[in-house]
C-alpha cells in the first residue's frame, strides 16, 4: 500500500507565494532571484514535510508560471509606457489580492497543520498506548501460550491416566462380572441350602413343640408328684418335730435321772467308804469279844439293806 503524500500542490503553491510576499518582491525579475528566495530546502523547511523530488517538480512548474511566462517583464515592445504602467499596477493589485488570500490560506494551513500536529501527537500517543497494550497482550498471549502448553501437557497426562484407568476399569469390570457370577451361584446355592435348612427347621420346630408338650406334661406330672411328696414330707417333718420334742423331753428327763443317779452314786460311794471304815474297825476289834460282835452284825445288816435299797432306786430311775 503506497504512502499518501505529505503536502498537496495547492499547499506548495501557497507556500511559494507566501515566501515571495515575505521577501517583498511579489514579481521576481529573474529566475536567479526566484531561486534565491525560494528553494527546495526552504520550501521543505516551511512545509515541515514533503518529498524533495516532488517539491522540486512543483517548484519548477511554479517558476515557469511566474518567471518564464514573462510576468516579470511587462515591457512589451510596442506598448505605450502609460499602458504598461497601468498593466503593472493591475498586476501588482492582483498579486496583492492573491497574497492576501495566500496569507489567509497560510493561517488556515497553519491551523490545519497545528490540528494535524495535535492529531498526529494524539495518534502517536494512541500508537504508544496501543503499543503498550499490544506488548501487554503479547505478554498475556505468551502467558496463555505457557498455560496452554501446561494444560496441553496436563491434558495428555490426563488422557494417558484416563486410558490407564479405562484399562483398570475394564479389568475391574471383568473381575466384577466374575464376582457377580460367583455371588449369583453362591446366592443360588445359599437359597437351596436355606430352603433345606428351613424344611429341617420346620421339622425340628414341630419335633421341639412335641417334645416341649411332652416335657410340659411330664413337668406337670412331676410337679404334682413333688407337691404330694412335699405334703408327705411336711407331714413327716411335723411328725419328726413332735418326735424331736418328745425326745428332747425324754433327754431332759434322762439328764435329770443321770444327775440324780450321780448324786446317789456319790452317796453310795460315801456309804461304801463308811462301811469299809466300819469293816476295818470291825476287823481290827474282832479280838474284843463276842458281845461286841453281836452288836456289829445288826449294824452291818442295816448298811447292806440300805445299800441294796439305794441300788434298786437307781435302777428304777434309769429305766
Amino acid at each position: 500500500m503506497s504512502r499518501p503524500a505529505a503536502v498537496t500542490p495547492d499547499a506548495i503553491r501557497a507556500a511559494v507565494l507566501a515566501m515571495l510576499a515575505e521577501a517583498g518582491d511579489p514579481a521576481p525579475a529573474s529566475d536567479t532571484r526566484f531561486r534565491r528566495i525560494v528553494s527546495v530546502r526552504k520550501l521543505r523547511a516551511r512545509l515541515g514535510a514533503g518529498d524533495p523530488a516532488t517539491l522540486s517538480r512543483h517548484l519548477n512548474a511554479i517558476e515557469a508560471e511566474i518567471v518564464q511566462a514573462g510576468l516579470a517583464g511587462f515591457a512589451v515592445p510596442g506598448v505605450p509606457p502609460e499602458i504598461a504602467e497601468q498593466m503593472r499596477a493591475l498586476w501588482e493589485a492582483a498579486v496583492a489580492t492573491q497574497l492576501g488570500g495566500i496569507v489567509r490560506l497560510r493561517r488556515e494551513t497553519e491551523a490545519m497543520v497545528e490540528a494535524a500536529t495535535e492529531a498526529q501527537r494524539n495518534a502517536g500517543l494512541k500508537v504508544e498506548l496501543l503499543r503498550f497494550e499490544l506488548a501487554d497482550v503479547r505478554s498475556q498471549l505468551g502467558a496463555r501460550d505457557g498455560e496452554l502448553a501446561v494444560a496441553r501437557a496436563s491434558f495428555e497426562a490426563a488422557t494417558q491416566r484416563a486410558s490407564a484407568l479405562e484399562d483398570t476399569a475394564g479389568k475391574l469390570r471383568a473381575q466384577l462380572e466374575g464376582v457377580e457370577a460367583a455371588a449369583t451361584d453362591a446366592a443360588r446355592k445359599h437359597a437351596g441350602e436355606l430352603a433345606t435348612e428351613r424344611v429341617r427347621y420346620d421339622g425340628l420346630a414341630k419335633q421341639l413343640l412335641r417334645e416341649t408338650a411332652h416335657q410340659r406334661e411330664t413337668f406337670q406330672t412331676e410337679r404334682q408328684r413333688l407337691e404330694a411328696e412335699l405334703v408327705r414330707a411336711g407331714e413327716r417333718l411335723t411328725a419328726l418335730e413332735s418326735l424331736r420334742e418328745r425326745l428332747l423331753a425324754d433327754l431332759s428327763q434322762e439328764r435329770d435321772a443321770r444327775q440324780h443317779a450321780a448324786a446317789e452314786a456319790a452317796a453310795l460311794a460315801t456309804l461304801v467308804d463308811q462301811q469299809r471304815q466300819t469293816l476295818a474297825r470291825i476287823g481290827a476289834g474282832s479280838v474284843n469279844g463276842r458281845g461286841k460282835a453281836a452288836d456289829t452284825r445288826p449294824a452291818a445288816h442295816r448298811m447292806a439293806r440300805t445299800t441294796k435299797a439305794a441300788a434298786g432306786r437307781s435302777t428304777g430311775k434309769a429305766r
